[in-house]
């Protein structure tokens, strides 16, 4: 009598989505207002942000759905600065404080990244370069490239459903 094995690999496709790393000292909000008139889309906050509780760390996420073409546009925060209880035993010149504020990131591999667009569809999407160009136009966005995907350790941070 034979065996089969099956493997979860089997039915689940890999999710599609291009990434784009960016690089811009502007708010979110800022950024988002102006990726919206460039792109001709309109990218709004999220009311829940990217939260992980094991480090009490939040990142805004602004989303925008193009349903007929079947593509969701993600913008979300690489960074955000957690406040962290301070040891009693430290011995600092601010020693005062409670508090210790350390920087986390939603993709560690990418510290100097400040933000990311994530664009998500059903599809093969070719639209990747017109979307890079049309990023590099914004005279704010100091630069933006495509991050590669499959090299990433910490991928399961991008799922933002």
């Amino acid at each position: 009598m034979a065996v089969k094995k099956l493997l979860l690999d089997d039915f689940f496709e890999e999710e599609q989505y291009i990434l784009i790393g960016i690089h811009c000292t502007l708010e979110d909000y800022r950024l988002a207002f102006l990726i919206n008139q460039v792109l001709d889309i309109r990218l709004k906050r999220k009311q829940e942000d990217v939260k992980f509780s094991k480090d009490n760390s939040s990142f805004s996420l602004y989303e925008f759905n193009q349903e007929k073409q079947h593509i969701i546009y993600y913008l979300v925060a690489n960074s955000c600065k957690v406040k962290q209880d301070q040891q009693q035993d430290i011995n600092t010149l601010f020693s005062n404080e409670a508090f210790l504020t350390t920087n986390k990131y939603l993709l560690p591999e990418f510290k100097k990244v400040n933000y990311l667009l994530k664009v998500e569809t059903e599809f093969p999407l070719n639209k990747e370069k017109l979307i890079l160009n049309k990023l590099l136009k914004i005279p704010q966005i100091v630069t933006a490239y495509s991050i590669d995907v499959d090299n990433l350790k910490t991928k399961n941070n991008l799922i933002f459903n």
